[in-house]
């Protein structure tokens, strides 16, 4: 008869984790993959590839040094969370000076950036030079991350789609 250990009745991530949208604590269901916030429903990990899947949207997350990040499968994701992180980064006094964004989302947002120069290839997002990561395979962390932004104290420079919330 095999014994199973308190470590074996939760999904792989333990017995609670912080909830990708509210980043509260929340709970593993016993004896499954699951985590159920009360505000956003339940979350399940698929425990081939370790991504943390939102049921009721079919959101997929990954964890990298004990965040939740959201992978995009649509331009406007990723595009939303690079404009609402340059806003956030405003509020707390800085500007964005340069995203560089995971090198697997090129193919997605290479459409809606803009060529800054007919000389040279540069081109930006949000008025920003946007750059792409090198390939997961050279550094791990951008199979998981989104993107970076590079920033600098002060109000941002002729940044267009700023608004403040």
């Amino acid at each position: 008869m095999r014994t199973v250990t308190s470590v074996q009745q939760y999904p792989i991530f333990g017995s609670e984790i912080k909830c990708p949208h509210c980043r509260q604590i929340i709970p593993a269901l016993i004896l499954t993959d699951t985590y159920l916030c009360p505000r956003h429903g339940a979350f399940e990990v698929q425990p081939n590839c370790r991504d943390l899947v939102h049921l009721q949207s079919d959101r997929q997350w990954r964890l990298w040094d004990d965040e939740w990040y959201r992978q995009h499968t649509h331009p406007d994701g990723i595009r939303f969370e690079i404009h609402e992180s340059i806003d956030h980064l405003y509020t707390q006094g800085y500007r964005a000076i340069k995203v560089t964004i995971a090198h697997r989302y090129m193919g997605l947002v290479e459409h809606y950036l803009e060529n800054t120069s007919i000389v040279s290839s540069a081109q930006s997002l949000y008025g920003l030079t946007v750059e792409f990561s090198p390939p997961e395979e050279q550094d791990t962390r951008w199979g998981i991350i989104n993107f970076e932004l590079e920033k600098e104290l002060g109000v941002p420079k002729g940044y267009p789609y700023f608004r403040s919330f």
